[in-house]
């Protein structure tokens, strides 16, 4: 008696053709997951506004989503995979590709298509800072102004390069700010800082760890906060941030939370995840386990 086939599966494939690697030709990428069961639609959108309305919409004709880009794409899914429930597949097409690495998910598009093919699945948490959800890292003062200032033509241009050099114009700027910050147990501490980043996942900005500690499965957020009086002496501090072990620098504050609040005397923008989102107050919180993704 000749075995049942496997019942194949619907997979909504969204493609930024702006990303970095966006013009890469994805039909050996879709042969492969169509030879392992996936039936897949393309959708091209323009606007990131456009990715979680498509999710949304098309809904009940997936039974996953597939996205393609790089970390600002993945973010713009995040409401249409909380809403709808669908597990998410990742096929790393950016510059800096944060959550593909806190996942396990090569660059490599065909290897990448090989793990949502295989179908094992993780449920991951999912920061938001005043209601705009983030998987990486949301922050003030130093990455805002790292994302106003590095433009889609330079990450094309000069990939992960273009972050450093990007950087280097912005600390010859930097001008420290006061913020009052409030976790959950209602304390608040008022600093004199260059930066706070609060990280949902493990990595941002290109492989730089939030905390040596932190997981994107571990429902909590982690904080912290550059108190620097030279800026010059993040170059010596470099390493420890690659590392996630920051904490260990009387000049840099840590916290853990389920929740911050924010406050500063006049609006800062906020960065979630590469794109500036909102400003302050603002009021961070964790969804523990809130979407699915296809991982290793």
């Amino acid at each position: 008696m000749t075995a049942a086939m496997p019942s194949r599966r619907r997979g909504l494939m969204l493609v930024n053709p702006k990303s970095r690697r966006g013009g890469a030709a994805l039909e050996p990428v879709i042969a492969r997951l169509e030879a392992g069961g996936i039936d897949v639609v393309v959708e091209r959108f323009e606007t990131p506004e456009e990715v979680s309305a498509d999710i949304a919409r098309r809904r009940h004709e997936a039974d996953l989503v597939i996205v393609c880009g790089g970390d600002g794409t993945i973010n713009s899914a995040a409401r249409g995979v909380l809403a709808t429930g669908l597990p998410m597949g990742i096929l790393p097409m950016g510059t800096a590709n944060d959550l593909a690495r806190t996942l396990a998910i090569p660059d490599d598009l065909l290897k990448a298509a090989d793990i949502i093919v295989a179908g094992h699945q993780r449920r991951i948490d999912l920061g938001e800072v005043n209601g705009h959800p983030f998987f990486n890292v949301a922050s003030l003062g130093l990455s805002a102004d790292l994302a106003r200032g590095l433009t889609p033509e330079a990450k094309k241009r000069w990939g992960k390069l273009g972050y450093g050099l990007a950087a280097i114009r912005v600390l010859a700027s930097a001008r420290p700010f006061r913020a009052q910050i409030i976790g959950d147990d209602g304390a608040a501490v008022t600093v004199k800082t260059l930066q706070i980043a609060v990280g949902n996942g493990v990595h941002y900005g290109g492989g730089t760890v939030i905390h040596e500690d932190a997981t994107i499965e571990d429902g909590h957020l982690d904080l912290y906060s550059l108190e620097l009086k030279n800026v010059w002496k993040f170059g010596l501090m470099l390493g420890a941030f690659r590392r996630g072990q920051h904490g260990a620098w009387d000049e840099v504050r840590t916290s853990k939370s389920t929740e911050f609040d924010i406050r500063t005397r006049e609006p800062r923008e906020i960065n979630t995840d590469g794109d500036i989102v909102t400003r302050t107050p603002a009021h961070f919180i964790i969804r523990p386990g809130a979407i699915t993704v296809f991982a290793a």
